[in-house]
């Protein structure tokens, strides 16, 4: 099995491709800039693209089994209000989700890969949270919610081409080595940890072996089409998260940080903390996956602990 990974080296896609090599696959990693891929500890063979040059990305592309679409700078933590911020948020998911599509419609049906397989977030859930939000939940308003639509919208033009698409929209990442984890967890380090805001928000998370069985189901099961939530089936409280990093750090969650504080300092982006994402994972569950990680407690001790 090929699979090429677009923006395969960050966290997921190291970790995606380990687990595909492990069985044996022939991963190829797609990256902007190979020197930096390879000192992030990238794995596989390696190759270079540019959203500017499909007909090259198309050749990187050309015979694979699948394609997995993970490229896309991180939303957090800086602020959107920083100079280009916003726009490169949109425009490295739009832009390259785009540019893959491009590329799969240059190469004829026989060498086109007959798989997609393109992450999202679930931040188009944002506030749908009196029930618990599923696949066929209508998405929110706002910034992220809007910008997943339109990634995922990208996305499923390769359906045009006879390609299936699966879409992964991917809670909060819990695993060793997460930047985003690590800056939730450094006050607590430092002996000044506590719940964000109410505390009452729903955060919904997911371990990172999760993250890379949900997409590896997207990947082998030809039923998996459209969106697929990559959670924990046990979404849980802010508060809940807190205690969870205190407890894994052998630290007290006493400190809590006030709402107003977090959006005097994020602005906008202060969403992403206090924003209330209620998700379950209806899709994978159906199709048969067991999740790994259901327990919080145990998922971020061996995260942090």
């Amino acid at each position: 099995m090929k699979v090429p990974i677009v923006g395969g080296s960050g966290l997921i896609g190291r970790h995606l491709a380990s687990s595909l090599i492990g069985d044996g696959a022939d991963v190829l990693v797609v990256t902007r800039d190979v020197d930096r891929a390879r000192r992030r500890g990238a794995v596989g063979q390696l190759a270079v693209w540019s959203t500017g040059d499909p007909r090259a990305l198309a050749s990187a592309l050309s015979a694979a089994d699948a394609v997995v679409n993970l490229a896309g700078v991180p939303i957090g933590p800086w602020p959107w209000w920083l100079p280009g911020r916003r726009r490169a948020i949109v425009r490295s998911r739009i832009e390259s989700t785009r540019a893959i599509v491009e590329a799969l419609r240059l190469l004829p049906d026989d060498r086109r890969p007959h798989t997609l397989v393109s992450v999202s977030g679930t931040d188009g859930y944002e506030g749908m949270d009196s029930v618990p939000a599923t696949e066929s939940t209508p998405f929110s308003d706002g910034f992220l919610a809007r910008l997943c639509r339109a990634w995922e919208g990208e996305a499923r033009r390769a359906s045009e081409l006879g390609v299936r698409v699966a879409i992964v929209r991917i809670g909060f990442v819990i695993g060793r080595g997460v930047p985003a984890l690590g800056i939730y967890a450094l006050p607590f380090r430092l002996g000044m940890g506590g719940p964000l805001g109410s505390g009452q928000q729903w955060m919904t998370w997911v371990h990172i072996d999760d993250v890379v069985g949900v997409l590896r189901l997207a990947l082998s099961d030809d039923s998996a089409t459209g969106p697929m939530n990559a959670v924990s089936p046990e979404p849980a409280r802010q508060y809940e998260v807190a205690a969870a990093i205190g407890a894994a750090l052998g630290r007290r969650s006493w400190l809590r940080v006030p709402a107003p504080l977090i959006r005097m300092t994020m602005g906008e982006a202060a969403i992403l903390p206090l924003g209330s994402r209620r998700v379950v994972p209806a899709r994978a569950l159906e199709l048969g996956y067991r999740h790994r990680w259901t327990d919080l407690g145990r998922a971020m001790y061996e995260a942090l602990g």
